[in-house]
């Protein structure tokens, strides 16, 4: 059975029913649980668990520190592309967006990895814009074959591929996948994706399972909160997640909790996501999932960011970009997104330490 499959089985399912039916003592019962059910994490979702959000803190944060320490591992995006020939209506690489578009030579692929390297890190993520014709996997291959001298592991950030695809990737060097479903709702993925590839919904959301049975390391899943009703979208990851980590014992499986950020093409939030609710969602996925990975970006405040990170973050983005060679060259392309924390990796070190934390920089070394 594949998650597509899996996720059928809610399609019916009465949420608002549920959530009137839960009381604060059995929301408190499900806090203290030793394995939490899929329901019980639906319940730490729900309104009724808000009154509640100290005591799940206090357990979501002995859970990571039993499981995890007190280490967060440092990463950073680098974007190769970004042509794409989705219209994507949330998303400043869309193909009815005019911005400038931008493909890195291997050249210029490597003034950027030195750029990076000089910071520190070792951990890296290739995004690029989804267009097989200006970021085929050949072209790829190509930039994995330099950033391995710089970088102990690379995740890539791209479009969906074949289980063949990924294998080759993996061959060359790749050993973690990022890709969002960017919102579980089949009918409200299908508004917004009018054009293009991506408006497959079952093809996306079963990429990371190829991933997975290609041999891959870690995976991690998100939905990009503001597109839907954030409680339901929470809980279709974390169940996503859940389920890969149940199939795929070997692999690292982690979930990111963005939220929408101004970017060209200027779509609102549809769904107003308040940092209460991003903690709230925090929590209740360390509760059900105590041994999952929480990556938080710079999509969130630098304040907002130190305060979340005692609460289950286990990998956070530093010294982040998010246009097309933005670091080697300064007539750089178009953002994707405005960051909101734009800390170095020098001030996120500063900060990890000063609240009791260690800053990993390389936890895994490419074969």
């Amino acid at each position: 059975m594949s998650y597509s499959q899996r996720i059928q089985e809610y399609k019916e399912f009465d949420y608002q029913g549920y959530f009137k039916s839960l009381s604060g003592q059995s929301i408190k019962r499900i806090i203290n649980k030793g394995r939490l059910s899929e329901l019980d994490y639906l319940a730490l979702l729900s309104p009724a668990a808000e009154a509640h959000l100290e005591e799940m803190a206090w357990r979501a944060h002995r859970l990571t520190i039993q499981h995890f320490g007190r280490s967060i591992l440092l990463y950073t995006p680098i974007y190769l592309a970004n042509y794409c020939v989705n219209s994507c209506l949330y998303c400043g690489f869309a193909l009815q967006n005019h911005i400038k578009r931008a493909s890195l030579s291997l050249e210029e692929v490597e003034a950027e990895a030195r750029a990076i390297a000089a910071t520190g890190l070792k951990h890296i993520l290739i995004l690029t814009g989804e267009s097989r014709k200006h970021s085929p996997v050949a072209y790829i291959k190509s930039c994995v074959e330099i950033l391995k001298k710089y970088f102990s592991s690379i995740g890539i950030e791209i479009y969906p591929l074949e289980e063949e695809e990924y294998e080759e990737l993996i061959s060359s060097g790749i050993d973690g996948l990022t890709i969002y479903q960017e919102v579980y709702d089949q009918g409200v993925y299908k508004e917004l994706h009018p054009a293009g590839p991506k408006r497959d919904y079952h093809y996306r959301l079963n990429a990371p399972e190829r991933a997975c049975r290609a041999g891959i390391r870690t995976v991690n899943v998100g939905a990009l909160l503001g597109l839907n009703d954030w409680r339901q979208e929470a809980f279709f990851t974390g169940l996503h997640a859940n389920y890969l980590q149940n199939k795929f014992t070997a692999v690292e499986v982690s979930l990111s909790t963005p939220r929408m950020r101004p970017h060209v093409g200027g779509l609102e939030p549809r769904v107003i996501v308040t940092d209460k609710n991003l903690v709230q969602y925090i929590l209740a996925y360390r509760l059900f999932m105590p041994r999952g990975g929480i990556t938080l970006s710079t999509r969130e405040s630098a304040s907002l960011r130190d305060h979340l990170l005692r609460l289950g973050i286990t990998k956070m983005s530093a010294g982040s970009c998010t246009s097309v060679g933005g670091r080697a060259n300064s007539e750089a392309s178009t953002n994707q997104f405005d960051i909101s924390d734009p800390r170095d990796v020098g001030a996120m070190i500063k900060m990890l330490y000063e609240q009791g934390y260690q800053p990993v920089l390389k936890d895994w070394q490419i074969i």
